[in-house]
């Protein structure tokens, strides 16, 4: 599912913007892919509204991408990520709440591959025994201006806990396809799913 393709989502969105001379922001490429997932006729299409916005030669931030795409950058996945990594339980439920009345643009299915990408890398830093920041982003293959949300996630959720969310991930992936759930909106199902994590 488009979540767990991100990595190569975001590669992507790099090279088709450097391509035509605009720079982008590490947080505005994960943010475009975490959103746009892999369907890249899609991403490729999003690109070009941003370039018909910005000059050549400019960088593209998150605040522009809010602007130009409608991607909110208080509300979005990475937010929700960081959030959870923090136990910012209230911040947590404001953003579902948030993804439950805009559901379009925040499908729960990216949703859940987005936490899956994160709790699964939560766990390989558990494994890990050098944890500098720098050897800690490689091994995770993540930029180390993300590391510290790892490293927190890490502190507030144990080996065992991340574990077990990853189970919670797979069955309310499972719930949101229709299995064991009558007419559930699926911004309840995130809610019902995000206390569980937390709890």
């Amino acid at each position: 599912s488009s979540g767990f393709a991100n990595a190569g989502a975001k590669g992507w969105v790099n090279g088709y913007l450097q391509q035509h001379g605009v720079k982008v922001t590490i947080p505005a490429a994960q943010l475009l892919a975490d959103y746009l997932g892999s369907d890249l006729s899609k991403v490729a299409n999003e690109c070009d509204k941003l370039l018909l916005n910005v000059k050549k030669g400019a960088e593209i931030d998150v605040l522009q991408i809010e602007q130009n795409i409608g991607i909110s950058k208080d509300f979005n996945v990475f937010e929700l990520n960081s959030a959870l990594a923090n136990r910012k339980t209230e911040k947590v439920f404001r953003i579902a709440n948030y993804f439950k009345a805009n559901s379009k643009a925040n499908p729960f299915v990216v949703t859940v591959g987005t936490l899956y990408s994160f709790f699964t890398k939560v766990i390989l830093y558990h494994s890990l025994t050098d944890r500098s920041k720098a050897s800690a982003a490689a091994a995770l293959g993540v930029n180390p201006y993300f590391m510290g949300d790892y490293e927190m996630a890490a502190r507030n959720f144990s080996l065992s806990k991340s574990i077990g969310i990853i189970g919670l991930l797979r069955e309310y992936d499972l719930k949101s396809k229709g299995i064991d759930s009558s007419s559930v909106h699926e911004g309840d199902l995130l809610r019902e799913l995000l206390y569980k994590i937390l709890n």
